[in-house]
């Protein structure tokens, strides 16, 4: 048998202890558990879906990153030639339309400085800049043209190659308010894509015409005054999307030999030379994207036909964040409530009708415990699966001011809350919990009103600052580091507001806006390490995830099943969200668990 050196190269290093060094696939011998260890990263690299564009996009400009992307102009049913879209990390938004409608066009900058220029009919030279709301006129291009790449910023730009009447090598920078010419292409061509910025950028792919074939994988570099040859990509194409700099380039779709091919090879570009990556889900030219890096792009429209979709692509992620299906509840409901863990978990009341079923999950399945004493949906719940805490509520004909609790098997009678209510939500534990906002009928719509449990009796605390019903707050948060996340007010306004509100046991003060802002969602963690998730109205944030460090609000991957008023338990990284209205549905049995994956030591076994 040949040794580990014979196969590997090099011997397995003896150390007394464990994780010497952070590689994947690092193997040792630990001398003091007297085993062999080895390092393993679970890691991501591919596309996933994203929210899809209101409009269908062919041939438009884009710039941004992966979570705050700029799509503007492009092919596709009126308005779409000046239509201007942000994504946020989930979803699209309509933002301020271009001043002049154009495909073809190039774009640089971010979602809130964002740089448009050229485009077609005919070969426009109008470049306009965007503020994150409107756009406005700036500096004209040297030499108007169509089919155009670009880079840089909104004050240092790049643009270069395109269609003038025929090829063009022809590079021009900006500065903010005007353009002026740079140094030639070494290759002049059409419907190439660029990254990087206005002192190294990068301009790749394309179509040369007069060439054999035409479709170009040429590179090249452009150092603030010359262009020179970079690494050829491994498939020629044109009208691709890409994104990064210009040593961590994106490359993805377009259109390629045999003619009608439309491309979904994806390929990262390391300063060097190029190499193949997971292909997108969808293969499309006209595609346009926004990428800061090589790690982490977003790929939008496209055709043909003109498309909406949009993917995200992330490579060698450490941590790994997914949703995955768990199993099924017993019974199918909404408007329930849940304690707990992602393995631990606990599930009780729920709609419709008014319910008293508890379910409790063990990290697979679900078993029935014990039933509430009272049928009621849309109540606060907190705790463990052995010491839960439910309050309010309502019953099939009113709301409720009755408390209980349960302890692993059974639920008895606690103290009463000082107000009925019902969509209210809670956090803490069974002995120091916390039940804040929701809705007391026509004359309160929206509560403001905070209540505090002290195992048995409530008291009145703090004021929320904003009134408010069917919010979020997470289950691991406490009675002095208590969240209440979004939410809705007044009962009769179909509008959420944004705000996050923290509590610190006395009063409540503002945390940071969501990205997305919602009703009726679910909710994990703790005031500083907080999930945020699904919600309504279904059709646009029902699969929506954010994740919170005590500050701000970042997005996270999307569900697989669209809903709103499940029960959320779990922590920022292992949560469990079940139940609630599907469309279509007025409950749901499925369970999804979100977990995270990173780096860990493993024990080699010989068996």
């Amino acid at each position: 048998m040949a040794t580990y050196k014979e196969v590997i190269g090099t011997s397995i290093t003896n150390i007394a202890g464990d994780s010497p060094t952070t590689v994947d696939g690092d193997v040792w011998y630990n001398s003091s558990a007297t085993n062999f260890k080895f390092n393993l990263t679970t890691s991501f690299t591919g596309w996933t879906s994203g929210g899809t564009m209101p409009t269908g996009v062919n041939a438009g400009g884009g710039c941004g990153t992966q979570t705050a992307g700029l799509s503007f102009g492009g092919n596709g049913a009126p308005p779409s030639e000046t239509a201007t879209y942000e994504y946020g990390g989930s979803s699209w938004t309509s933002g301020g339309a271009l001043t002049t409608g154009r495909k073809d066009l190039a774009g640089a900058g971010t979602q809130t400085a964002g740089l448009g220029f050229g485009g077609a009919p005919g070969t426009l030279n109008a470049t306009e800049e965007y503020n994150g709301s409107s756009w406005t006129n700036g500096g004209n291009l040297t030499t108007g043209r169509r089919e155009i790449a670009g880079g840089g910023t909104q004050t240092a730009g790049l643009a270069f190659g395109g269609n003038d009447g025929s090829k063009t090598n022809a590079t021009e920078e900006y500065d903010g308010s005007s353009w002026t010419n740079g140094g030639n292409m070494t290759t002049a061509r059409r419907q190439l894509a660029g990254a990087g910025t206005q002192t190294a950028g990068l301009g790749f792919g394309g179509y040369n015409d007069g060439v054999s074939g035409g479709y170009s994988g040429a590179t090249e570099e452009y150092d603030g005054s010359s262009w020179t040859n970079g690494g050829t990509m491994n498939t020629a194409r044109n009208n691709l999307g890409g994104g990064g700099t210009q040593s961590a380039g994106l490359g993805f779709g377009g259109y390629s030999s045999p003619p009608g091919t439309h491309q979904n090879a994806t390929e990262l570009y390391d300063g060097s030379s190029w190499t193949t990556s997971s292909n997108m889900a969808t293969g499309r030219s006209g595609v346009r994207g926004a990428a800061a890096t090589n790690a982490a792009g977003l790929a939008f429209g496209g055709g043909p036909p003109d498309a909406g979709a949009t993917e995200e692509f992330t490579s060698g992620a450490s941590p790994f964040e997914a949703w995955s299906t768990g199993g099924n509840l017993t019974t199918g409901r909404s408007r329930l409530s849940g304690a707990g863990t992602q393995t631990a978990g606990l599930v009780f009341g729920g709609y419709p009708p008014a319910q008293t079923a508890t379910e409790e999950y063990d990290g697979s399945s679900w078993a029935n415990g014990g039933n509430l004493g009272t049928a009621r949906y849309s109540s606060a719940g907190t705790g463990t699966q052995t010491a839960a805490l439910m309050a309010g509520g309502g019953d099939n004909t009113t709301r409720v001011t009755n408390t209980e609790e349960y302890d692993g098997s059974s639920w008895t009678n606690g103290g009463n809350l000082n107000q009925e209510r019902k969509y209210l939500a809670g956090c803490g534990t069974q002995t120091a919990g916390l039940a804040f906002g929701g809705e007391n009928g026509p004359s309160t719509p929206s509560m403001d009103n905070t209540e505090e449990y002290d195992g048995s009796s409530w008291t009145n605390g703090g004021t929320l600052g904003t009134a408010v019903e069917k919010m979020t707050g997470s289950p691991g948060a406490t009675q002095t580091a208590g969240i209440c996340i979004s939410g809705k007010t007044p009962a009769a306004s179909p509008n959420s507001p944004a705000i996050t509100q923290e509590y610190d046991g006395s009063s409540w003060t503002s945390g940071g806006n969501v990205s997305n802002p919602r009703s009726s969602g679910a909710g994990s963690g703790t005031q500083t390490a907080a999930l945020f998730f699904t919600g309504a109205p279904v059709g646009s944030n029902g699969n929506l995830t954010e994740k919170y460090d005590g500050s701000s609000w970042t997005n996270g991957p999307l569900l697989n099943v669209v809903r709103s008023l499940g029960a959320g338990t779990g922590t920022q990284s292992a949560a469990l969200v079940s139940g609630g209205g599907i469309p279509g549905a007025p409950s749901t049995t499925s369970t999804e668990e979100f977990s995270q994956f990173g780096q860990s030591t493993e024990t080699i076994t010989t068996s």
